[in-house]
């Protein structure tokens, strides 16, 4: 029987929204790291397409300048491509030498597409060698909890990702939803109630307001 160095992609299911994050370990330019190294710590996981390109190297600057602030939050942070660690090494090298940032996250080091393959990163009708922008939400129980997607030449948005999680920490922490465009500070959407009595309750409860019975606000 013919071995197979690469895994099918045939053969893996793309990771779902509220499922566990697909386990792994790999080799890092922090050394071997699994999955399981972050439980109890969000992580954000993101894959780039190569090394020493230059719309990957603006976003990992940008990765890098809100490192402290994902830390601040609870939330770790790790690069992915299907570069060699020896590539990895001499690029977050040079981008200190020639940028002056510091890469202080890892980088898995993909090469036979193990974990690119288990989370859906390659999308052939764009490259079949290369990994597309993907971003990766993953919370301390290590449930898969946002999937971004960017296409090769259109660099990402650092606020939206922060927004997101911060977004997600504040309806996990108070059992409400974000509306469009929220910001930290902004008013909050209240679960809309279940029963005829709660709905009458809801649009009479100090300090909710209520457009309709099913949409009503809070301030946090």
């Amino acid at each position: 029987m013919e071995h197979r160095e690469i895994v099918d992609d045939a053969t893996i299911r793309n990771p779902r929204l509220g499922e566990p994050a697909p386990p792994f370990e790999a080799v890092t330019t922090h050394g071997k790291l699994r999955l399981e190294d972050f439980r109890g710590s969000w992580l954000v996981m993101f894959s780039h397409p190569a090394d020493f390109t230059p719309v990957c190297t603006t976003e990992f600057i940008a990765f890098a300048r809100i490192h402290s602030q994902l830390r601040e939050m609870g939330v770790e942070l790790m690069g992915l491509s299907i570069d060699s660690v020896y590539s990895h090494i001499a690029w977050v090298r040079n981008i200190e030498e020639k940028m002056g940032i510091k890469i202080e996250f890892p980088v898995i080091a993909d090469l036979d597409r193990a974990v690119a393959t288990k989370y859906g990163m390659v999308m052939p009708g764009e490259s079949r060698t290369e990994t597309s922008r993907c971003v990766f939400i993953i919370d301390g129980k290590q449930v898969l909890r946002a999937m971004i997607y960017y296409p090769l030449t259109t660099g990402r948005n650092m606020d939206e990702i922060l927004r997101v999680i911060q977004a997600l920490q504040t309806a996990d922490a108070h059992g409400v939803a974000t509306p469009a465009n929220w910001r930290p500070g902004d008013d909050v959407i209240i679960p809309p109630p279940g029963t005829q009595d709660a709905a009458e309750a809801r649009v009479k409860e100090p300090g909710v307001e209520c457009t309709d019975w099913y949409f009503c606000k809070k301030r946090l």
